[in-house]
């Protein structure tokens, strides 16, 4: 099966609780793009209209391989209407309020599903009957932890442990399948000289970011300064690293939770661990699932003792304990735990008639059809329909 072959298989229409008024302190928008990520996009169109990032407000990152729609809040009274290749800004009205992501009521998904076999849409068929009656897993995607190093782990797992040089190599010379070829050299070539600082910053000076050529001066002057270097990182880019492993945390107590109740577990492999989904479940424990929700870890207490007793094995296994993971210091200054529901059942789940696919001779394509409340990703649900 695949996914996301061209944009437009995979669209993405954004429910707000947000209606266009005549009047308002913000001007309000519909933002419909394919290739763009949203905050890129809108910075661009924030520097273009000399105006400051800050003034622009939206409930959610979108996809940047899919053909997404959204709304954004600009508070400025001039209007920023504008079009370009693969986005479209245009104003429709005016709101009293920012627009943020207590708005969002859900999102509607349309997934064409491609290089399918017979014995595919079976599975998907059968696969969508049983999600839409017991729901699955609410896990967070792997698009959430796209700052993950395959080899060395989450950069905030290794600052939780007092590992300040090993998260500055993660931070420095750590890259991703999708980042440009030349960055991918650089961090290739600046971790083959780790702990050579002063080599390091001559390569970072050829292309650089000007936060790794600053933190590499700063360690080539100063021994031993790892920490006023983590300083230097900024507070937003902080914060999502540390999202990012509470996210994978809060991923392990659900995985282990479907452990216990479902039967015969189906996989899905996930870059930060499996996905796990229950095929059969019984009536008592799909109704413990539907009323539970699990707060990230920064929470400042778990109530239900089955999951606080999973959080505990989590963070034993990662060599972590509540006093190590300084719950207090964190949930300050980064979080706000907001509990997560543990399944979520999809809304107006349609499979349509398989045909054929123009894009893989003798294969088929199917569309799939649903809403998902905020906060949950239709890309999990797509593995959900694909395991068997």
């Amino acid at each position: 099966m695949k996914v996301k072959s061209v944009p437009e298989d995979f669209v993405v229409n954004e429910i707000s609780h947000i209606e266009p008024g005549a009047s308002g302190r913000y001007g309000l928008y519909i933002l419909e793009k394919k290739g763009w990520n949203t905050s890129d996009l809108l910075k661009g169109i924030a520097s273009r209209a000399g105006l400051p990032y800050r003034l622009f407000a939206y409930g959610g990152r979108k996809d940047r391989h899919a053909h997404t729609f959204q709304h954004v809040t600009v508070e400025a009274g001039v209007d920023l209407t504008t079009s370009s290749g693969g986005y479209r800004f245009e104003r429709i009205g005016f709101a009293d309020r920012a627009m943020g992501p207590d708005l969002i009521e859900g999102n509607e998904f349309s997934i064409m599903l491609r290089s399918l076999s017979g014995d595919d849409v079976e599975a998907i068929r059968r696969n969508a009957t049983e999600a839409a009656e017991e729901g699955f897993p609410n896990y967070f995607d792997d698009q959430r932890f796209g700052g993950m190093d395959p080899e060395r782990g989450f950069m905030a797992e290794r600052i939780l442990k007092g590992q300040w040089r090993g998260s500055l190599e993660i931070y420095l010379t750590s890259c991703r399948p999708e980042d440009p070829r030349e960055v991918r050299d650089r961090k290739r070539e600046m971790r083959e000289c780790w702990g050579d600082w002063r080599a390091m910053l001559r390569v970072a000076t050829d292309g650089g970011a000007p936060i790794e050529i600053a933190m590499l001066q700063l360690l080539a002057e100063e021994r031993g300064a790892y920490v006023k270097a983590l300083r230097m990182i900024p507070r937003e880019e902080l914060s999502l690293f540390f999202s990012a492993y509470q996210s994978f945390l809060w991923n392990e107590m659900a995985r282990r939770l479907v452990v216990e109740v479902g039967d015969e577990p189906l996989t899905h492999h996930g870059v930060a661990g499996p996905y796990l989904f229950y095929r059969r479940i019984s009536v008592g424990d799909l109704g413990y699932l539907r009323d539970l929700s699990i707060p990230l870890p920064a929470a400042a207490r778990i109530e239900d003792e089955r999951i606080s007793g999973l959080l505990a094995a989590v963070l034993e296994e990662r060599g972590l304990h509540q006093g190590r993971f300084n719950v207090r210091r964190l949930r300050q200054a980064f979080f706000k735990p907001t509990p997560r529901r543990v399944i979520v059942f999809p809304e107006h789940l349609t499979v349509s008639d398989a045909v054929k696919d123009e894009m893989n001779p003798g294969r088929k394509r199917a569309i799939v059809s649903f809403f998902l409340p905020r906060g949950s990703y239709g890309t999990m649900l797509v593995k959900r329909l694909s395991v068997r």
